[in-house]
């Protein structure tokens, strides 16, 4: 019997989040989930009105902890999610999910993260719907919808638009208020709005109720699960330690208990090009 099983956990959302995150939760670990009824814009909006108030780990903890005091309960989840350059590699475009679950009474924080190239974030200019076509194509319009506003100086700004005529009357409107005579069109990255974000965060939802399924081998107590590849991959040739991974750190949120976990389908040694001393 899972310790959270029959309990009830708050979602800070207001963007439908619920969709994706209950249902892995409920069959995994029995645990319901019910929304938090409390602005989360509060603590940042994807188009600036609001500055996110700290990192974007700080602030999913932020909001899960505000989604339980609000429900009065001690059990909050909350996600939260950026997007732009990948790490790694700077010229493809990424998103970054967070999901964050937090027990008040036990003291358990747990952080899951994800990073995808599966992401719609993006932004064009045009002077009318004709040349917007292309983006919006490409980005799955109309059942993505976008945000228009001036490319240049104030002026209207619509979010969650996602019907053509809507949208030609809001590139229109735009462009008439713009300094340079065009309208900027971004990809709404609200959750309710953007299918491919809302199918991140539900395969993200998985991977924290697997966690929290798997006990901690030192204390038992639930959350036991990998934090990032650990380096050290001995060179093929020489031995020497290389960047590539060695295996996975997995660490206990509650007593802090670690293991490097390696996979059998992992290789054994690194390729030398990766290797600072055959390959300088």
């Amino acid at each position: 019997m899972h310790p959270y099983r029959g309990r009830t956990a708050a979602l800070g959302t207001k963007h439908g989040k619920e969709r994706a995150i209950a249902p892995p939760l409920a069959r995994r670990l029995g645990l319901s989930v019910t929304v938090a009824a409390f602005d989360t814009d509060m603590l940042g909006t994807f188009t600036g009105e609001v500055e996110r108030p700290g990192t974007p780990r700080e602030t999913v903890l932020l909001k899960a902890r505000r989604g339980a005091e609000t429900a009065r309960v001690p059990i909050g989840i909350a996600s939260e999610g950026s997007f732009g350059p990948h790490p790694s590699l700077p010229w493809l475009p990424c998103g970054q999910e967070l999901l964050a679950f937090v027990d008040l009474e036990s003291g358990l924080r747990v952080v899951e993260s994800r990073i995808s190239l599966r992401t719609t974030h993006g932004q064009t200019t045009a002077r009318d719907l004709d040349a917007a076509g292309a983006f919006l194509r490409r980005i799955g319009f109309p059942r993505q919808a976008v945000i228009v506003r001036p490319n240049l100086g104030d002026g209207p700004l619509l979010k969650g638009v996602a019907e053509p005529a809507a949208v030609a009357a809001a590139i229109r409107d735009a462009a008439a208020a713009s300094g340079d005579g065009t309208a900027r069109i971004e990809v709404d990255m609200r959750a309710h709005l953007n299918p491919v974000r809302m199918g991140e965060i539900r395969r993200l939802a998985a991977r924290l109720a697997k966690r929290l399924a798997t006990p901690c081998p030192a204390c038992g107590r639930p959350g036991f699960g990998g934090d990032g590849p650990v380096p050290g991959l001995p060179c093929g040739w020489c031995g020497t330690p290389t960047a590539a991974p060695l295996g996975e750190r997995w660490t206990c949120p509650s007593c802090g208990h670690g293991e490097v976990r390696t996979r059998p389908d992992r290789p054994s040694v690194a390729d030398p090009g990766q290797c600072g001393e055959c390959n300088p």
